[in-house]
């Protein structure tokens, strides 16, 4: 359902909302291990994550990125738009161009409810509540 992008992305802000503060900031090398993703790839998602306001950084040698306490109220959905676009969750599952309400593929009604609800929970679940999952042990993220 992600895109690997978005997948990267979300694990990469969730390590910064676990790990990182003003003072406390994380260079990209740092967090490339951990989390699995290539150092070069993972900077370049950063860095458009910071263009966007999504996650914050401080250039220079004791720079790196974190997340601030307005950075934690994103939510999902925002990493999601700012990596693959809005439009992201509204194509069709068949990739028909020409799939839509008035003329649908023959997954399309199966899929829209689901869709609908996970769209919504995307938009309702800021980056403050799945950190503090996370660190209350409600979830598991490898870290």
């Amino acid at each position: 359902m992600f895109s690997n992008s978005s997948k990267y992305a979300i694990k990469a802000v969730l390590f910064l909302s676990v790990n990182s503060s003003e003072d406390n900031r994380i260079r990209v090398k740092d967090m490339a291990e951990p989390i699995n993703v290539p150092q070069a790839y993972l900077a370049k998602l950063l860095q458009e994550l910071s263009r966007e306001d999504i996650i914050s950084s401080k250039k220079g040698s004791k720079g790196g990125f974190f997340l601030s306490e307005e950075n934690a109220n994103h939510t999902l959905m925002d990493i999601v738009n700012v990596i693959d676009g809005d439009d992201k969750f509204n194509s069709c599952l068949l990739s028909l161009e020409k799939c839509n309400s008035n003329k649908p593929c023959p997954l399309h009604d199966i899929a829209s409810p689901s869709r609908s609800k996970f769209i919504q929970s995307l938009n309702q679940n800021t980056i403050k509540n799945f950190s503090l999952q996370i660190e209350q042990g409600k979830v598991f993220l490898p870290l």
